[in-house]
């Protein structure tokens, strides 16, 4: 199970945390990624966190974003900075290894201009 939360309406500018905790399965032994569904559009993924630690991002939140998990906690969190509108979409955590593949229901995330 994965329980996303941290969502809410923010300014423009502004900073949001989102968290997500998780329970059974061995949080440790997957990659763990956000992704987001914006109004109107497909589903695109945000930052990946995989099990050695290795961070990616996607461009459009380079340098505003910072994925990181707590293995002792079974969660993971996304710190967003310098929210733009663009950024208004649904967010889900997502958790994966090899044929498995979990997933959260989301939290809004709103950034008004």
């Amino acid at each position: 199970q994965l329980v996303e939360s941290g969502g809410g309406l923010v300014q423009a500018g502004g900073s949001l945390r989102l968290s997500c905790a998780t329970s059974g399965f061995r949080f440790n032994a997957y990659d763990i990624g956000w992704f987001r569904r914006a109004p109107g559009k497909a589903l695109e993924g945000v930052a990946t966190i995989i099990r050695s630690g290795t961070m990616n991002y996607a461009e459009s939140v380079k340098g505003r974003f910072t994925i990181s998990r707590d293995n002792a906690k079974d969660s993971v969190y996304l710190q967003m900075n310098s929210l733009k509108p663009e950024d208004t979409a649904v967010y889900y955590c997502n958790a994966r290894l090899l044929g498995l593949n979990y997933w959260g229901k989301g939290t809004l995330v709103t950034v008004s201009s």
